[in-house]
């Protein structure tokens, strides 16, 4: 392995320059080097959900109109207010000559970006060609802008500030050729010496095949966990606006939610499957195959070592980690008399319209007349969900309800006694448990309850299952 430290820097954080600059970049996470680190940037928080859609309401974007209602004033529109916002950042960022130079290649970005959509869209109001071929690259094209501006602005920034940085352009902006992912890392670090050279580079990286098709907005973090594996990093570090805790702080209190500390790659993926990610599971697969360690840190707490995840931990004894959870779930619920005894044709027809929406799946229940799907996915995906359900299966009774699941969450929680500590706590809040998932690995408990009672579960199994002593470390329950 090499000496340096790739490094992800999120959206929330990069929208606070000045504490990115302070406390990530002059207070490295590993030595006193300056260098020998790579930092991976998002875009500045919110900008990506406008050039696309919202993450989690599903509001429209510059994509989102071009793909949908095909109406060059909608996407004409919210591209002109994606480009007021971006020179708003760069407003409050730069003055004078860097000002006119930030403004210059971000509108150079946008306008060629605005000439290839009216192109398309020209193109695709003849009969031969079709809009739905283009779309991917054009999501693709479009998320690639918002990372282009944090990179150079975060570079151009800290050269004024006295830092040998440098821009990273990963994007295939006008390249003269399709490359791999891998093709196009190799060949761009090839000549950035790290010892002298602080490389800025964009969370987006251009590949032949796209790495939006397979991770959508994951790809920031497959860009990392690449560069990470391909230069062979020490270690690779997020840095994230809040502490990988044992439980959200806002619900249980501050005072009571402490940072985890260590734990491994398998209850960084449940956490993903949540919608908590601490990594995308894809991009951890890399790291975990190639046993680089990933710290999850807290931008805003910089002596802080954060959370340590390897593929190898186990908890000294059994216990649980943290307790997370998503509300605004969505269970989707199939009754059917005919599935008793041919389940998995069924089972199999029901998949193939969760992935026809890419409609996330949190977890599912089966039993001999009945599948029902726990989806975390916005309204208007569930809506088309539920109309192709109704149509494949005109006779089955179909329904939908909103609930929450809440998870106590470990690496290593097999002990008898846990499960029967964890529903005891719930039921003692009087809260009704809809359904409950525990599989034989052993590494989460789920429970399936009521939007309202969310967050009180939250907390009672906080309560219940994590304690902590004056060192702010989790306590193990054994039984």
């Amino acid at each position: 392995m090499g000496l340096h430290t790739v490094e992800k820097i999120g959206g929330t954080s990069m929208s606070d320059y000045h504490s990115v600059r302070d406390n990530i970049v002059f207070k490295p996470a590993q030595t006193n080097d300056l260098y020998n680190r790579i930092f991976v940037v998002s875009a500045y928080g919110g900008i990506t959900d406008q050039l696309l859609e919202h993450k989690k309401t599903g509001d429209a974007g510059v994509y989102a109109y071009f793909a949908k209602e095909r109406n060059q004033d909608s996407w004409s529109k919210a591209l002109k207010d994606v480009r007021a916002a971006m020179l708003e950042i760069n407003h409050s960022l730069f003055d004078g000559a860097l000002l006119e130079e930030a403004n210059y290649f971000l509108n150079r970005r946008l306008q060629d970006a605005q000439e290839c959509l009216e192109d398309l869209h020209r193109l695709c109001q003849h009969g031969h060609f079709s809009i739905s071929e283009h779309l991917a690259t054009v999501r693709e094209m479009l998320a690639s802008l918002g990372e282009a501006h944090s990179a150079w602005n975060t570079a151009t920034l800290l050269k004024r500030d006295g830092v040998n940085a440098v821009f990273v352009d990963l994007t295939g902006w006008n390249s003269p050729c399709h490359m791999s992912l891998d093709e196009r890392i190799i060949d761009t670090f090839k000549d950035i010496d790290l010892s002298t050279q602080l490389p800025i580079a964009t969370g987006y990286a251009h590949s032949e095949t796209g790495l939006m098709s397979t991770f959508d907005r994951g790809y920031s973090e497959m860009t990392f966990s690449r560069i990470a594996v391909l230069t062979e990093a020490h270690e690779a570090v997020i840095h994230k606006e809040f502490h990988l805790s044992s439980a959200d702080p806002r619900l249980v209190g501050e005072n009571k939610a402490v940072p985890i500390g260590r734990t491994n790659y398998d209850v960084a993926d449940q956490l993903a499957n949540l919608g908590m990610e601490a990594i995308h599971p894809k991009a951890a697969k890399g790291l975990r195959q190639h046993n680089i360690a990933l710290r999850v840190k807290n931008t805003f707490e910089p002596e802080h070592t954060g959370t340590l995840i390897t593929g190898d931990y186990v908890s000294d004894e059994p216990c649980v980690e943290i307790i997370a959870g998503s509300r605004g779930v969505f269970a989707v619920e199939i009754f059917d008399q005919d599935m008793a005894g041919d389940i998995d044709q069924f089972d199999v027809a029901i998949l193939k319209v969760m992935r026809q929406f890419k409609a996330h799946i949190i977890a599912k229940d089966i039993n001999a007349n009945t599948i029902t799907h726990y989806l975390g996915v916005s309204l208007n995906t569930l809506k088309r969900v539920m109309k192709v359900l109704h149509e494949k299966f005109p006779d089955a009774e179909i329904s939908q309800r909103k609930i929450a699941i809440v998870s106590a969450i470990g690496s290593d929680m097999k002990t008898t006694g846990m499960l029967a500590k964890a529903v005891k706590a719930i039921a003692e809040q009087d809260i009704n448990v809809l359904a409950m998932h525990q599989s034989m690995r052993q590494v989460d408990m789920q429970f399936v309850v009521e939007e309202e009672d969310y967050e009180k579960a939250i907390c009672s199994l906080h309560k219940e299952l994590v304690e902590v002593h004056e060192h702010g470390r989790a306590i193990c329950l054994a039984s």
